[in-house]
């Protein structure tokens, strides 16, 4: 341990953040032999498996656990000391992943992109389907960061809460229900168009509907939101929806909306990431630029309803 090389500390370090072999390697620029020869040695030296096979990825030990935390100060002492001179996101290679929906794509990535191709023309960003369990998605690292709607409880991940989602009644701009009152009655005899990424037929307006004794017809489920608009405008369904995910539609005059009949609260959307990433300054240059597109291109996009 006295002569241990300190470029094993420092790949160490890499493949405890992806809990992946081969996801170490491209970030470190290395071939998997290489890092695979690297864990031989670790191995050697510290009389430990460290990692241990599981699904897609590897699980450390929890030998590797503590020696990730032991060696997490002095480390990021060092590597901050460095940072500060060659960190440089226009020569910055990396792929990151974000379990993200349609709609906050939409939202995001076209500003990314932007911010991409002018400070990091060699970042990637490739989007992760996202439904539910996005705190395993981390706690596994299939995903260096979840951009949406997060529930979880452990405490490996951290979250950056970004804006409120506000719910609105919407639908077409010549629908029967746009000149009356919309109370729950006329609500709950409506036809209903439910975004549904379980694939559930129900959500949290049913259980409010439930409470007062009354029920709605799901006449159609979606399971992204691309045709929302298209499916309004050209029908008599009405739907219960962030006001993002159709504001495009309600500007241009072709969807009304209304304040639902019910006090629905609104949905916090949050980046969230592994504290694994807390010290990594590629996954804090990400983070700084999502606030970078929320503060300065998504204004309108998240504005509050005109209630």
């Amino acid at each position: 341990m006295a002569n241990l090389d300190l470029n094993l500390m420092v790949i160490f370090d890499v493949i405890m953040q992806e809990q992946s072999i081969t996801a170490a390697a491209e970030r470190l620029a290395m071939t998997q032999p290489s890092v695979s020869n690297a864990v031989a040695r670790m191995r050697h030296a510290w009389k430990d498996p460290l990692f241990v096979k599981q699904g897609r990825g590897i699980r450390p030990t929890p030998f590797a656990e503590q020696l990730w935390r032991d060696i997490a100060v002095p480390l990021d002492a060092i590597k901050r000391a460095a940072e500060q001179q060659i960190f440089d996101p226009a020569t910055l290679k990396r792929t990151f992943r974000i379990a993200v929906t349609d709609w906050m794509a939409d939202l995001f990535w076209l500003p990314l992109r932007k911010i991409i191709e002018a400070e990091a023309p060699q970042v990637n960003i490739h989007a992760v389907p996202y439904t539910v369990n996005g705190e395993n998605l981390l706690l596994n690292a299939d995903v260096d960061m979840v951009l949406d709607y997060f529930e979880g409880s452990s405490g490996k991940v951290q979250s950056q809460h970004l804006f409120d989602n506000h719910f609105v009644c919407a639908m077409r701009a010549d629908h029967p229900l746009v000149k009356q009152d919309l109370n729950l009655q006329c609500f709950a005899s409506a036809e209903h168009l439910l975004l549904s990424l379980s694939g559930e037929a129900a959500g949290g307006v049913d259980k409010l509907l439930q409470q007062q004794g009354l029920n709605r017809r799901i006449s159609m489920t979606v399971n992204h939101c691309y045709n929302i608009p298209k499916l309004l405008i050209n029908s008599n369904m009405i739907t219960t929806i962030p006001l993002p995910v159709i504001l495009e539609s309600v500007d241009s005059g072709q969807l009304i909306i209304k304040k639902p009949p019910f006090d629905l609260a609104p949905g916090p959307i949050s980046m969230t990431w592994h504290t694994r990433h807390q010290r990594d300054s590629e996954i804090l240059w990400l983070r700084n630029k999502v606030l970078t597109v929320l503060k300065h291109h998504l204004h309108n996009s998240i504005c509050m309803p005109p209630f």
